[in-house]
């Protein structure tokens, strides 16, 4: 079977095709998407890091200059939310909006929120406990991050509800060729997130507090650095990229274990760190990364054109044998482990250290004393997503 994101099949498992393409080549043209795959290792991070690709070419061209047609009208409220985030900002506005958002970011703001996180880990294994099991994606993997999130952000605890459905319906428009369904429903939770956050920020801006918002309005009020825009787009791009990652890799990494039961066996609390690193790496929760070629570049004997698309395969690069000792094989113990789950070069996530710590958080509790053995119920089925990958459901039992 080849590479085929549609296929589901290939969505359960798609190293298999990952081998074959990196055999052909290292761009491979994919006729698709009009899109050039790059599946190695070192073209992946090589690539991250050269400025002549983007995540956006608006900074340089016009949709007109660049050979591209602009988005329809309708999807403005989308493109406008997405494209004021760190994630599709170049420099200079990228630089300027990552120095000001790291201001209120910081190492101590993570730090600070980790009692918080520790608790929370627990409490919500402490229900599935309660309930002698059940959807491990809904009652642990998923509430941990949105609450964390939402904690650093300042979310109200009552309003933590409306952030997933407006988190996924957004991530919608990431996957390849969405339909117009989806392009709708990420318009309107577009809409309504921002309506929202602009009613958040004017509260704060009233009453300050610690959180993030709080640490965003003073970076706007310094010269009026950073516009509300902005603003609004980095707390969306921090829920989005803050927790589906985080989410994924939490159920898919209990799904690696559950098919490898010596290594949960031998699982322990000292060893997580290293642990959690390699099943981001085993089962990569972000398959692609897309960019746009700015300037022409040569990846091997092929020389791709400015105004092309290159699709980033994260999950192939983590399997590389090139860079991976028996990347095939998981490893808890992997200490060289340098795989691109969280990007790399100016895109590098910028939350990485706070998804370790959620994720430590929520293996270890599973891991604490008084806490039985987990069990898996039955197969899980996967979502129809490639890009953003993870399970529909993880039920469990202990």
């Amino acid at each position: 079977m080849g590479f085929d994101p549609w296929d589901a099949e290939f969505v359960a498992d798609p190293y298999p095709a990952y081998r074959e393409l990196r055999a052909q080549g290292r761009a491979i043209w994919w006729e698709a998407t009009g899109q050039w795959l790059v599946p190695h290792y070192a073209d992946v991070s090589s690539l991250l890091r050269d400025r002549r690709l983007g995540r956006t070419y608006l900074h340089r061209f016009s949709h007109e200059e660049f050979g591209r047609e602009a988005p329809p009208p309708e999807h403005e409220p989308f493109h406008v939310l997405n494209g004021n985030g760190l994630l599709d900002l170049e420099d200079p506005a990228h630089g300027r909006v990552r120095r000001l958002v790291s201001k209120a970011f910081t190492p101590r703001t993570v730090e600070r929120l980790a009692p918080a996180v520790e608790r929370l880990a627990g409490e919500l294994v402490g229900r599935l406990l309660a309930d002698g099991g059940g959807d491990l994606l809904t009652v642990v993997a998923e509430p941990l991050p949105v609450a964390v999130i939402a904690e650093l952000l300042g979310v109200p605890e009552a309003d933590r509800g409306l952030l997933r459905p407006w988190s996924a319906d957004i991530c919608g428009m990431f996957e390849l060729r969405p339909d117009e369904e989806t392009a709708r429903r990420a318009v309107r939770a577009s809409v309504e997130f921002s309506a929202y956050l602009r009613e958040l920020i004017a509260e704060r801006r009233g009453r300050p507090g610690e959180d993030l918002i709080s640490g965003l309005i003073a970076a706007h009020d310094e010269e009026g650095r950073l516009s509300e825009q902005e603003m609004i787009s980095t707390c969306v791009l921090l829920l989005n990229a803050g927790h589906e990652a985080t989410v994924n890799t939490t159920v898919n990494g209990w799904w690696t274990l559950f098919r490898n039961p010596d290594h949960l066996a031998g699982l322990r609390p000292e060893k997580l760190s290293t642990a959690v690193d390699e099943l981001m790496r085993y089962d990569t929760p972000l398959q692609m990364f897309e960019r746009w070629v700015l300037d022409d570049i040569r990846v091997g004997d092929t020389v791709i054109p400015r105004g092309a698309e290159v699709a980033l395969l994260f999950g192939s690069a983590n399997r590389d044998p090139s860079r991976f000792e028996d990347p095939d094989v998981l490893d808890l113990s992997r200490t060289d482990n340098p795989h691109l789950s969280f990007g790399a070069g100016i895109h590098y996530c910028l939350g990485a250290p706070l998804a370790r710590r959620e994720l430590t958080a929520s293996f270890g509790a599973f891991l604490a004393d008084g806490v039985p053995p987990l069990k898996l119920v039955r197969e899980p089925e996967w979502q129809p997503g490639y890009v953003i990958r993870g399970l529909r459901e993880l039920l469990v039992e202990f």
